[in-house]
């Protein structure tokens, strides 16, 4: 079963202040929750093709899965990729103006369970979406505390 879960935020802060902060691999331990540490693969900044190692807990189990950028358009769009571990991910963002000064972003996580976690996929699904939420809302308190 396919897990597919999509969450949208709107952020008081300008389009591209948000999606520069988000898209940095660099600051995604610091608004996502789950994630304990990120180490670059291949070299700074991110470019399409770009591999970045992240470790996350998730389930009271710890992942280790390494993201390819896929697609990368600056302000608009952002898709990594991961055919690792028991659950290959595809996370994509994407920021839109929502009015002056303000961003609407989306978070979509897209992946099929494998093995064992497949017959967990409508429970992950659900511990999916309440985590990304949790995390799309620290981004907004982070982005909206700075000036």
């Amino acid at each position: 079963m396919k897990i597919d879960v999509t969450s949208e935020i709107e952020i008081e802060r300008p389009r591209a202040v948000v999606a520069a902060f988000s898209a940095d691999p660099d600051n995604v331990p610091r608004w996502y929750v789950n994630i304990k540490s990120v180490e670059w693969k291949t070299p700074r900044p991110a470019t399409v093709g770009s591999r970045i190692a992240f470790v996350a807990q998730f389930l009271g189990r710890r992942l280790a899965y390494t993201y390819e950028i896929a697609e990368l358009a600056p302000g608009e769009r952002l898709v990594m990729r991961t055919a690792e571990g028991p659950f290959p991910m595809e996370t994509s963002y994407s920021w839109r103006d929502a009015g002056e000064g303000r961003t609407r972003m989306a978070l979509r996580n897209c992946g099929a369970p494998g093995g064992f976690s497949r017959l967990m996929s409508p429970f992950m699904a659900f511990a999916v979406r309440r985590s990304t939420d949790r995390d799309l809302l620290l981004l907004k308190t982070i982005l909206e505390a700075t000036d």
